[in-house]
């Protein structure tokens, strides 16, 4: 039987994502990021396309690797302005019944007490449709917004990242024991103090002494999405990761990384089906293979090959416009996304870009693929990447919002859908029951569950101290 094919629309809030300039084309409609209208009206396109979720980039780092500065991303609208996706998600959620909600926060940034209790209030309020993409963030101008000096070092981010999920996890998890909420009218009693623990952190990057504000959502702990492929972050998916976000240019490199990950998972004790992997990739697609490839040209016309060089310094740490574009990419040592610069360089040796290739592959829909043709042409290579690659599905970047997504639905989905590898209904549940068919909460051995596990033998009550 073929393996239902899983999809995500790729996003972030603002006037760009991953296909810079084409925010001035006159059938893009991104200058309306900033409306609420805009997005739960995408939101009911992805629903009807049958998309398990919105997955939505996030961060504060501003792009201004490129020259030296940010005008190039200010004046090209490099996700620049970008507002916060969380606030979009009730609204979504309010015009929608089955569409999942993928958020990004950063690890970094946030402590982890108030970023608990936001994701519980999510979780409530989408019955149970949240994800969290869990990042690390690279980017020095986050860090001094924040009073920091610059961002850590790479590894060192993972290993705050490992702390963070610890202390998040016994919230979500173990703060609260199954059936503590009663709401009993009768005896006035809405939760039973007993079975609602403090839990107390004292780490090397974290300290915490609290109940979690919030009692069980429907999934606890939200779904769980990754993005790194660097050697830590892969350590880091292996553990935490319920989804593993790829962006490669070849289906070789993800094939790669997917194994490599799944075999790290099976040495934690997990089941290698328990991470599912999305392949970042663009579709231009028209009734007719002639039609899309004039599509495909006319929106050549529009990108900004400035651009895309100015996404992709930042994402490696190092400044392309120092480069002439006849000059190969080698690998330099950088603190940015290490996986990024390893998938263009050392990942495949046979292939040595240079900085002009590179400007036009990423000036529509970022790292990935972009497939062009009629429907049944981009069903084939939708079916193809994922039989070299081994991935579930895609996260579908786009190179006109909403127009992209609204092409795919109208013409790929039903072409999915008649070859038998693609939903015609969505499963009843959470986020995390649509996609595993399983239950809405986190089973072993998944560190989170662990935590459930030991609050259902703990017998502090909420104003006594839990077990560090």
């Amino acid at each position: 039987m073929p393996k239902e094919i899983r999809l995500n629309a790729f996003l972030t809030f603002a006037p760009t994502h991953l296909s810079p300039g084409l925010w001035a084309h006159p059938q893009d409609r991104s200058l309306n990021y900033n409306t609420l209208s805009f997005w739960t009206d995408l939101a009911r396109t992805a629903e009807r396309g049958g998309y398990d979720a919105l997955f939505f980039a996030d961060g504060i780092s501003q792009y201004d690797v490129y020259g030296g500065s940010n005008a190039a991303g200010v004046r090209l609208g490099l996700q620049f302005p970008r507002l916060d996706p969380l606030l979009l998600v009730p609204a979504m959620a309010q015009a929608t019944e089955h569409l999942g909600f993928a958020v990004t926060s950063s690890t970094s940034y946030e402590p982890p007490y108030l970023f608990a209790r936001r994701m519980s209030t999510l979780d409530h309020l989408t019955q149970g449709r949240v994800g969290w993409n869990i990042v690390t963030s690279f980017g020095d101008s986050g860090a001094r917004a924040l009073g920091q000096a610059a961002a850590r070092p790479h590894d060192e981010r993972y290993d705050v990242a490992d702390e963070y999920l610890d202390v998040v996890y016994r919230l979500w998890e173990q703060s609260w024991e199954d059936g503590a909420a009663r709401r009993d009218r009768q005896t006035r009693v809405f939760a039973d103090p007993s079975r609602v623990h403090e839990i107390q952190h004292r780490g090397r990057y974290f300290e915490m002494q609290a109940t979690h504000y919030s009692e069980p959502s429907p999934q606890r702990t939200p779904v769980l999405y990754q993005a790194g492929t660097s050697r830590r972050g892969k350590d880091f998916a292996a553990r935490h990761a319920e989804a593993v976000f790829l962006s490669t240019p070849t289906a070789a490199i993800a094939r790669r990384d997917v194994h490599d990950i799944r075999q790290r998972a099976i040495a934690l004790g997990r089941a290698p089906e328990a991470v599912q992997f999305f392949s970042l990739a663009t579709v231009v697609v028209a009734p007719t293979s002639a039609q899309a490839q004039d599509k495909w040209r006319e929106l050549q016309q529009h990108v900004s090959l400035e651009g895309a060089l100015a996404l992709f310094s930042r994402w490696i740490g190092v400044d392309l416009s120092k480069y002439h574009p006849d000059d190969p990419l080698r690998y330099l040592q950088s603190e940015g996304m290490q996986s990024t610069m390893e998938g263009f360089t050392l990942a495949d040796p046979d292939r040595v870009w240079t900085i002009g290739e590179l400007a036009v592959h990423n000036a529509i829909g970022g790292k990935g693929p972009v497939f062009v043709g009629s429907a049944a042409e981009v069903a084939d290579a939708l079916q193809a990447w994922i039989a070299e690659s081994d991935v579930d599905g895609f996260n579908l970047s786009h190179a006109l919002l909403p127009g992209t997504h609204e092409d795919f639905v109208t013409l790929v989905v039903p072409e999915l859908q008649r070859r038998g590898v693609y939903k015609t209904a969505y499963r009843p549940g959470t986020l995390r029951e649509k996609l595993y068919g399983q239950g809405p909460l986190l089973d072993t051995p998944h560190p989170a569950a662990g935590h459930r596990a030991q609050a259902a033998g703990t017998a502090s009550p909420a104003h006594a101290h839990a077990a560090s």
